[in-house]
């Protein structure tokens, strides 16, 4: 199956929709047209199709991007623009959200953050370890992913807290950084049992250890109580923060969603999905866990049969709805975070919701969607300018704006991968 080809399927009635004149969406109906006023930025970006993977999947060809002081102020077909905008002519381009990643260890440039002495660190945060704009953050940038949930390792079976951040090529801490604490990680299956002592090194103590410290913060929100090394567990429970669980097979991943979707009613989503965890998507769609998948995109090894299964489709046909996908960066390369949704389209998911699964799928899951995963008013001018499909190898990402900030410019900074 060709990508370019599916996705072009995908997008046939957003464009046809599209050229009928679907100027009257909620975006264009909300936008700033004024001009721009005293110390006032904006860019104005033409586009030979603009995909705004809002909730109507409009798609606009040609279309028009105003970006206004590092947010969105319209998108949608072209029109003339307001005094005051510099205006940017890309009629051979594509504009897309920059995606969103919530399963990245390239804080440190892939260097894992973990603490190995004790099994649970709910106390643990990774933002003193964070390298803003390090390497692998730039090569992610340069690859369209704009949006990361950085966190720590899986050694033991709650690693902490992690941060969302943007993928910005030349940032402080606090110019990159948009959520700390952003989440919280667990890992409930295979790699926490290697090395976690005494109770953490079976899948019964794993679960034992995570259900003793769950009920001493529930206790504690009921009490009004708190401590420091439990106050961002307390914040998950009250449904705060979501939890990122890392979990497989399909021994592992109803447990997760049992503990966390189920038993405490957590803002959860059940991450990798790998293996043949697939096999119990019937019955996680039917307990409204959130699933985000990868960095295998396809199971071979595990199955019965000996066949080549695409796992996203899998989740699809059992309704899983708002899917996402990760790389378990740097175990996939971040910056191919594109490729992971390209792989899931071939083997059998339809290629639009792959798009939607790296960019307003995760970004919703997260509570992030206010702010980034569609271009829409109002949010963050997190743009990706390609030379086709998003999803097709053979297009290359040739600009990114982060708030409105050219990042990364091929045709100025060189092709970085």
């Amino acid at each position: 199956m060709n990508t370019a080809r599916t996705m072009s399927t995908g997008l046939a009635v957003a464009l046809l929709a599209s050229a009928a004149g679907l100027s009257s969406c909620a975006s264009s109906r909300s936008a700033d047209l004024s001009e721009l006023g005293p110390g006032e930025e904006g860019v104005a970006i033409r586009c030979g199709r603009v995909l705004t993977v809002d909730a109507e999947d409009n798609s606009y060809s040609p279309g028009l991007i105003l970006v206004r002081n590092g947010r969105i102020a319209y998108a949608g077909p072209d029109r003339h623009v307001p005094a005051g905008y510099a205006i940017e002519e890309q009629p051979e381009l594509w504009a897309a959200p920059g995606m969103v990643e919530l399963h990245a260890h390239v804080l440190c440039s892939g260097v894992d953050i973990n603490d190995m002495v004790l099994p649970v660190n709910a106390e643990l945060r990774v933002s003193a370890g964070m390298v803003p704009s390090n390497p692998a953050i730039r090569l992610a940038c340069a690859g369209g992913v704009t949006t990361l949930f950085g966190i720590p390792g899986s050694g033991t079976s709650l690693g902490g807290f992690g941060i969302v951040f943007k993928a910005k090529t030349h940032a402080t801490y606090d110019e990159a950084v948009v959520r700390d604490p952003g989440g919280m990680k667990v890992a409930q299956s295979y790699n926490p049992e290697r090395r976690s002592g005494d109770l953490g090194a079976t899948r019964a103590g794993l679960s034992w250890i995570l259900e003793q410290y769950n009920e001493e913060a529930r206790a504690m929100n009921a009490a009004g109580t708190s401590t420091p090394a439990l106050e961002n567990l307390q914040k998950v429970h009250s449904r705060e923060l979501p939890v990122l669980i890392h979990s497989a097979g399909s021994d592992g991943y109803p447990a997760a969603a049992r503990m966390w979707q189920i038993q405490n009613g957590t803002r959860a989503v059940l991450s990798h999905g790998c293996f043949d965890a697939h096999l119990t998507a019937p019955w996680l769609v039917k307990m409204g866990a959130s699933l985000n998948v990868g960095p295998r995109e396809i199971d071979f090894s595990s199955t019965r049969d000996g066949r080549i299964t695409g796992v996203a489709a899998r989740y699809l046909e059992a309704g899983a709805r708002d899917l996402s996908l990760n790389t378990d960066s740097p175990v996939v390369p971040q910056e191919e975070l594109f490729l992971q949704g390209a792989v899931a389209a071939r083997y059998g998911a339809d290629s639009y919701t792959m798009l939607r699964a790296v960019t307003i799928a995760p970004a919703r899951v997260f509570g992030l969607d206010d702010r980034v995963g569609s271009l829409e008013v109002g949010k963050d001018a997190d743009i990706v300018l390609r030379t086709g499909d998003p999803l097709d190898p053979r297009s290359r990402v040739e600009r990114v704006y982060i708030d409105g900030r050219v990042e990364y410019d091929r045709r100025h900074d060189g092709q970085w991968f």
